[in-house]
């Protein structure tokens, strides 16, 4: 992915959140997870900044959206208890894999309003690029 790319996306999900009246941190991973492009809001909440940017890392590394850990963690309890403690995985929504065509590209993440909130600002991330979420 491109920093213009990565920026783009920041930007389109920036903008949706002010639509949702919400405020909101972003990022945007290459597909290692490391860190390629971030805004935070003014007045977004600051323990957010983290959890932004690992629910991108997260999506990244797993290649699905963060949203659907639950479900994956349901029903297995070494799961359910030991995912959520691994050092930056989120299993909340939030976090989108960004795929262009099969090819893995990258992770978005957003974290400042519910999770609903953060992945529909995720996925105007990725429509402005052209994409669809997994």
């Amino acid at each position: 992915m491109t920093a213009e790319a990565a920026n783009t996306a920041v930007l389109a999900a920036v903008a949706k959140a002010t639509e949702l009246g919400i405020r909101i941190n972003v990022a945007v991973t290459d597909p290692g997870g490391v860190l390629t492009a971030f805004l935070r809001m003014p007045g977004a909440f600051l323990h957010s900044v983290d959890i932004a940017i690992d629910k991108a890392y997260t999506a990244a590394g797993f290649g699905f959206p963060t949203s659907r850990w639950p479900d994956l963690l349901a029903g297995n309890d070494a799961l359910r208890w030991g995912m959520p403690q691994r050092p930056r995985i989120v299993t909340f929504g939030g976090g989108l894999p960004v795929r262009d065509g099969d090819a893995l590209i990258g992770g978005i993440g957003v974290s400042g309003g519910s999770a609903e909130e953060d992945e529909t600002c995720a996925r105007a991330g990725l429509a402005a690029l052209g994409l669809d979420a997994a």
